[in-house]
């Protein structure tokens, strides 16, 4: 499809568009969703007996009520702007940082993390689409990148904040609560500054599925996404838990290789959206997914070096992976119809998300240990290079 006519933006504009939306992107990922992971090693212990199990239901509710955000998300894509769904999003977002600050129990932690789940959607969505809008044609991998940048930034810094908490005498509560802080100025800064562009919003049918369809080589992209949701997670969400429990590491190393994943994470995302951008989209999912089995091997040496090489690397695919499927789907729509052919796609990458992280905790309590999680991702991420060979040659 040809994208209409949109006024390009001043550069200040510009850029302090980005820079709520990479904000944005930090509160609905780094903090909604990957903190937990984190914080998983105290919460396991204050809240859920010990039990991986339960850690990887908690995990799932978060996935899960991400899945139904993303259904929401599409079929409501005539109603909600791109922009007032990020406003709406923060709001669920902050509100289950603020629970988390303050659960007593698994319940109340379960709720907290569902409401970060359906922020987390309605966030990030329509983020990429939002980014699309202010740069020219060729620079739409870069865009989507920066935008994923935010998510990078956000895990860095609950990395280290939870290690100098820890350090100081503070608990995973009050990470939550910095969070739900910084949550709340993201807010003001949303109303103040975001801006819709985006123009009429299409019908995209229930869940986005009938614009996503319309969409050369939909089946494939679609399926690179689920492979991605399942795989990545199942490093996201105990990277900190194999690195402790596993290699024998302190809390502090753990909570510090989780920060250079994160940095990298920022890298990434821009680095493979531009290269994708120069040699295509196809090419740069083939490399890096079979990239990312390599990577857990480094990890589950639990050789402190090696295991660093590891964390780059998949810090770098983390934000990368992502992007480039976005610009793939970019590529292909405008800014009326991204929206919800992302949804669409999320939605199938949702699916693989609810299933991996309680996976995981089952294997892990199964097994006493990590490495067979790991495995399973490497495993689950090197298939995903054969749906990226389906897509359309030249894209």
């Amino acid at each position: 499809m040809n994208a209409p006519s949109i006024p390009t933006p001043t550069r200040v504009v510009a850029l302090t568009t980005f820079a709520t939306i990479m904000l944005a992107a930090a509160v609905a990922q780094g903090f909604g969703r990957f903190t937990f992971g984190v914080v998983l090693p105290d919460v396991r212990e204050d809240l859920l007996g010990g039990s991986n199990t339960l850690g990887g239901f908690v995990a799932t509710a978060n996935t899960f009520a991400y899945l139904v955000g993303a259904l929401l998300v599409g079929s409501l894509s005539a109603k909600v702007s791109p922009v007032n769904s990020v406003r709406i999003g923060l709001v669920f977002s902050v509100g289950g940082l603020a629970a988390a600050s303050v659960a007593p129990n698994a319940a109340v932690l379960t709720l907290a993390m569902i409401a970060m789940g359906l922020g987390g959607a309605a966030i990030w969505i329509p983020s990429p689409g939002i980014a699309s809008t202010l740069v020219a044609t060729h620079l739409r991998g870069l865009a989507v990148g920066l935008t994923g940048a935010g998510v990078g930034l956000g895990i860095i810094f609950s990395g280290r904040l939870n290690g100098q908490l820890v350090a100081g005498g503070g608990n995973w509560r009050d990470v939550y609560t910095v969070h739900a802080g910084i949550g709340l100025v993201t807010i003001v800064l949303v109303f103040a500054i975001l801006r819709d562009r985006s123009g009429t919003q299409p019908n995209g049918g229930f869940g986005g599925f009938a614009v996503l369809r319309t969409l050369e080589g939909w089946k494939p992209i679609t399926g690179c996404y689920f492979i991605y949701g399942f795989g990545y997670l199942l490093i996201l969400a105990f990277l900190t838990s194999r690195l402790q429990d596993d290699s024998g590491f302190s809390e502090a190393t753990a909570s510090t290789i989780f920060a250079i994943m994160g940095a990298c994470t920022i890298f990434g995302g821009v680095a493979l959206g531009r290269v994708s951008d120069l040699i295509g989209r196809r090419r740069t999912l083939i490399y890096s997914f079979p990239l990312w089995a390599v990577a857990v091997g480094l990890i589950l040496t639990g050789e402190l070096a090696v295991v660093i090489v590891g964390a780059v690397i998949v810090g770098f695919l983390f934000g990368g992976i992502p992007s480039v499927i976005a610009a793939y789907l970019v590529d292909r729509t405008d800014a009326a119809t991204y929206g919800p052919s992302y949804a669409a796609a999320t939605f199938a990458f949702g699916v693989a998300q609810v299933s991996s992280p309680q996976i995981g905790g089952l294997i892990a309590d199964w097994r006493g240990s990590f490495t067979l999680v790991f495995v399973v991702s490497a495993t689950a991420m090197t298939s995903g290079a054969l749906f990226a060979w389906a897509l359309p040659r030249g894209s």
